[in-house]
């Protein structure tokens, strides 16, 4: 499948890589940094994902992301971050919550392609399930069902544990609208809210100062109250040595960074539904 995919922000040579490089891969449009100018050509456009690709901006040209983000989630269009660690970090000071993606670079025009087409079809299904459930309700009403006799379904719970705030933020983004999540930048911050609050699944990266995570799932597996719950470890370590230390500890998953977002779905759904 062929995205829209509309583009902003001053970062030329990311932008000239969706021109030359992945033209067989998105249908792609330019828009100035101006909210009236963004919103016009959403309209104008239908894009499938905007995609700001940043590059030593800052002040009004940020803030005003969070109205653009606004309007798009009316229309169900996922915004996209791609930039340095630098301007990334600065664009979610000042624009909180905004991003559905992040990508950092350095990147290849192949990264790029293959994280955006994995992310979208992720977030092609979860639009799909929100119509099914809203197209139930609908018949559920049509049938002369009265609102207090459908049975609320609870969401399931999700504690993710990373040292990263980028990383934590991004991974909330992908899975608020599904599941209500809790995060925690350590292993001792997770275990103190644990003690407090259940969880039905726990992120778990990999390596973390201090606490690394096998050493947090050995925490966990030891605790009555905690051995249950179904870790899934985040990392980007790919020695294979490292790999089998972790999979004796015998968690439910083990995904590689940057995390395929339709990977983490498919793997998050496997264990909990």
């Amino acid at each position: 499948m062929k995205y829209k995919a509309l583009l902003t922000g001053k970062n030329n040579s990311v932008i000239d890589d969706f021109f030359v490089r992945l033209g067989d891969d998105f249908e792609v449009l330019t828009t100035s940094i101006r909210y009236e100018d963004i919103i016009k050509h959403v309209q104008y456009f239908s894009p499938d994902v905007m995609v700001y690709c940043i590059y030593n901006e800052k002040g009004e040209s940020l803030s005003q992301m969070t109205n653009v983000k606004y309007q798009l989630q009316r229309a169900g269009i996922p915004f996209i971050l791609i930039g340095s660690k630098e301007d990334c970090e600065e664009f979610q000071r000042v624009a909180v919550n905004v991003s559905d993606l992040i990508l950092l670079k350095p990147l290849t025009a192949d990264a790029i392609k293959f994280q955006i087409t994995n992310f979208m079809r992720g977030w092609k299904t979860l639009q799909q399930k929100s119509n099914v459930k809203v197209e139930k309700a609908s018949d559920g009403k049509a049938a002369g069902v009265a609102d207090n006799d459908v049975e609320e379904v609870k969401r399931k719970h999700i504690l993710v544990v990373d040292d990263s705030p980028i990383m934590l933020k991004t991974l909330k983004e992908h899975l608020r609208d599904t599941y209500d999540i809790a995060t925690a930048v350590s292993g001792k911050v997770a275990m103190k809210f644990l003690e407090r609050k259940k969880t039905d699944l726990i992120l778990l990266d990999y390596e973390m100062p201090e606490e690394s995570g096998p050493v947090v799932l050995e925490k966990l597996r030891a605790n009555q109250n905690t051995k249950d719950i179904p870790v899934i470890f985040l990392t980007g370590v790919t020695d294979s040595g490292k790999i089998k230390e972790a999979l004796v500890l015998k968690p439910q998953g083990y995904l590689l960074k940057p995390i395929d977002h339709g990977k983490l779905i498919e793997s998050i759904e496997n264990v909990i539904g």
